[in-house]
């Protein structure tokens, strides 16, 4: 049976965080997830992806934040903790150290969440049909009521 290289096993870590990032997720579960000791795993996810696990994880939750800050209404508190942190401060410090400025800018800066609402096509192609004509046209063109009432 073929060895997989480590990076396939950092891989499966990254995709956990991915997947779990709003959970309260520690590098031992992350080192569980690649198969590896939590020590080796820190050092060699770092040295793979340039970055801790940790950093990662948070890099992650902030990116979710600023999406939930852009196409949602939802309070800054409640996406704090959607999001998978626990202190609105910490939250809101980390958010504008990546970002350049807080939460609640961040998302005055931007057009208001009802322009991205987004419908299914389905319900589209339905409100926007044509309303359909209720006289149906005969061989000779002429037009007459549908069902052969007058």
């Amino acid at each position: 049976m073929p060895q997989v290289p480590p990076a396939r096993y950092l891989l499966r870590a990254k995709d956990f965080v991915d997947a779990r990032y709003a959970e309260p997720i520690t590098v031992a579960d992350l080192a569980a997830a690649a198969g590896l000791s939590r020590a080796h795993f820190s050092r060699m996810f770092t040295k793979t992806f340039g970055e801790s696990p940790r950093a990662y994880l948070q890099s992650r939750r902030l990116e979710r934040a600023a999406a939930l800050l852009r196409y949602t209404d939802r309070s800054v508190a409640e996406i704090c903790v959607m999001v998978g942190l626990q202190s609105i401060g910490s939250f809101t410090t980390s958010f504008a150290r990546v970002f350049g400025k807080p939460p609640a800018a961040y998302r005055a800066s931007m057009p208001p969440a009802s322009v991205h609402a987004r419908v299914p096509s389905c319900i589209l192609q339905r409100d926007t049909r044509p309303v359909p004509d209720s006289r149906v046209k005969t061989a000779h063109g002429e037009k007459t009521s549908e069902g052969g009432r007058p």
